[in-house]
């Protein structure tokens, strides 16, 4: 049995975690708690005086930055031994950059791994859920995977239309960050005529939108992939977008996601990397729901345990 997309308060994983792991998932938290802070004041005057909560996040962001710290200078070593390496990787473009300083790469490399390492595997993990309760949206991703490359190249990505939108549609019912707030710049008004002071703070809850009956009609709570596809002329899938406002999963103007197409890109190739040789079986009794739990993603409370079965011809 595995058990994936885990949350480290509620399973251990199957291996042991690692120093990093844990600066990093108690960076998250801490974080997370500060923002949701009643008494702000409180967790500063800790800051101060460098005591409970405040060390414990120091200590784990001076773990977090030490590794990006190793990474990027395992990564100019290896820039300065292979002098005719292409800088085709994200960090050696940023590298070769000399009007960068080491402190900013180094938050470059932390966003990377903070963008895409939590929200990726909780997308995936209410993804393969969904799917082991819709036989048919698996049938139709299964179409789409059999016959592609070992390692599905990037035009074969391009061509997984339904893969793609039961992505989206996973993704609308169970979005990888489930809240966001931002803080205005200045006084301004919404669209609606709500007066926002400077400094005050404006949250969506991107959650509660993807199941707004307003926006996505009756069957708003419906997994159903089909609602982001039509058929063209020759009757092959085609996707239709959504208008990001009413769709925040990559927030939206100035503020969208820049990894949006790499995380796709990402996520299509796991998919079909593992639907063409396994099945992902829940091991969970049958009509016992997974229970949400919402931190800075939308885990799986107690992981998501599963049986990885061997896909034999006949599923083909």
């Amino acid at each position: 049995m595995i058990a994936f997309g885990f949350d480290p308060e509620y399973l251990l994983p199957s291996l042991p975690q690692t120093a990093f792991v844990k600066a990093f998932d108690n960076s998250s938290r801490i974080s997370m708690e500060r923002l949701n802070a009643p008494f702000p004041f409180l967790w500063k005057v800790k800051k101060i005086l460098n005591v409970g909560k405040e060390r414990e996040l120091k200590q784990a962001v001076a773990e977090v930055r030490g590794l990006a710290a190793r990474i990027i200078k395992e990564k100019r070593k290896e820039l300065k031994e292979k002098s005719a390496l292409e800088s085709v990787d994200l960090l050696s473009r940023f590298l070769s950059s000399s009007q960068l300083d080491e402190s900013f790469v180094v938050d470059i490399v932390i966003s990377f791994i903070l963008a895409g390492r939590d929200t990726t595997s909780a997308a995936l993990t209410w993804f393969f859920w969904l799917l082991s309760k819709h036989s048919h949206v698996e049938n139709e991703i299964l179409k789409e995977v059999m016959g592609k490359s070992e390692s599905v190249d990037y035009d074969e990505v391009k061509d997984m239309v339904y893969t793609h939108a039961s992505l989206y549609e996973s993704m609308r019912l169970y979005p990888p960050v489930p809240v966001d707030t931002k803080e205005a710049a200045h006084d301004d008004v919404l669209p609606d005529g709500t007066l926002v002071k400077k400094g005050w703070r404006v949250t969506y809850h991107i959650y509660a939108m993807g199941r707004s009956e307003k926006i996505w009609g009756p069957d708003c709570a419906e997994f159903r992939p089909e609602r982001w596809l039509s058929r063209d002329e020759s009757g092959k899938w085609r996707f239709i977008g959504m208008d990001p406002y009413s769709y925040p999963v990559f927030q939206a103007g100035p503020r969208v996601c820049l990894g949006k197409e790499m995380a796709f890109l990402q996520m299509k190739r796991v998919v079909a990397g593992i639907m063409k040789q396994f099945r992902v079986v829940p091991t969970m009794a049958k009509g016992v729901e997974p229970e949400y739990a919402a931190y800075l993603t939308s885990l799986m409370k107690g992981g998501f345990a599963v049986k990885i079965e061997k896909r034999i011809q006949t599923d083909e």
